[in-house]
Formats: structure tokens, C-alpha cells, sequence
């Protein structure tokens, strides 16, 4: 069953990948790191959760003091094309407060890909993925 709180991504991302709103991925994966549904959070990533650099055990275990998270994601921007590929930043301010009850605020941007649709890739590819992120903590 799909947690409430992804359902309106994926159903718009299934209903035409490329009116989906990339703000919309980043917004479902903190929901996901929330919920703590790492293993949905882990998949927003391209390549099956490879491009987060972490195996899904190492993505998880890199949770394990974070109480809650939030992100406030800005406007798309910088959107790029080539060979079929397009990429797009999602600026985001993430927020977390850890088990020990510290708060901890980053600024950056997440950088998602997907391949246009029409070239003959699959449903999965045509989707926005993260596909990098750039944060760093703000003192």
C-alpha cells in the first residue's frame, strides 16, 4: 500500500511525468524521510536509490538521530536539455531536529534528471529522480 503522503506525487507523475512539478518529488521525499519510510525515500533517487551514493541500509542508518525533518523547496530553475536527457535545481531549505532535541538548518539545491518522454524510454525513466544534492548548514 502507498502512504498517504506520496499518492499525489506518484498519481500526477503517472498521470503525465512531464507536468510534474520537480518541487513535488523533493516535497514527497522529506514527507517519506518523515514518515520514516527510508525505503521510499531511498527510491527517489535515480537509479534505484544508487545515485544517493549510499546503499539503502547506509541511506537509512544515516537517519538514525534525526527525529523529524522539513523542507520548504523554492521554484524549479536552471532546467537543461541534451540527447533526450533534461535536468532541473529544486532550491530547498532543509529543516531537522535530532533525537537530542538540536536543531540543524541547510541551503541548497537538488538536482533531478529524467529522460524526455516520446524517445522510447521507460514510464520509470520518464519521471523526475533526484539525481544530486548540494546542502550545506547554515550557522
Amino acid at each position: 500500500m502507498i502512504p498517504l503522503f506520496l499518492t499525489a506525487a506518484l498519481s500526477t507523475a503517472t498521470a503525465g511525468s512531464a507536468l510534474v512539478d520537480p518541487r513535488q518529488i523533493v516535497e514527497a521525499y522529506y514527507a517519506a524521510l518523515e514518515h520514516k519510510e527510508y525505503r521510499s525515500a531511498y527510491l527517489y533517487w535515480s537509479r534505484a536509490g544508487e545515485a544517493s551514493g549510499k546503499t539503502c541500509k547506509q541511506f537509512r542508518d544515516g537517519f538514525s538521530q534525526t527525529a523529524h525533518t522539513r523542507v520548504i523547496a523554492g521554484k524549479a530553475e536552471n532546467a537543461e536539455a541534451g540527447m533526450s536527457q533534461r535536468w532541473i535545481d529544486v532550491p530547498v531549505d532543509v529543516f531537522a531536529t535530532l533525537k537530542s532535541g538540536q536543531q540543524q538548518h541547510f541551503h541548497g539545491r537538488y538536482t533531478l534528471h529524467r529522460v524526455a518522454p516520446g524517445v522510447g524510454a521507460s514510464a520509470e525513466a520518464e519521471q523526475w529522480h533526484l539525481y544530486s544534492a548540494k546542502l550545506k548548514i547554515v550557522r
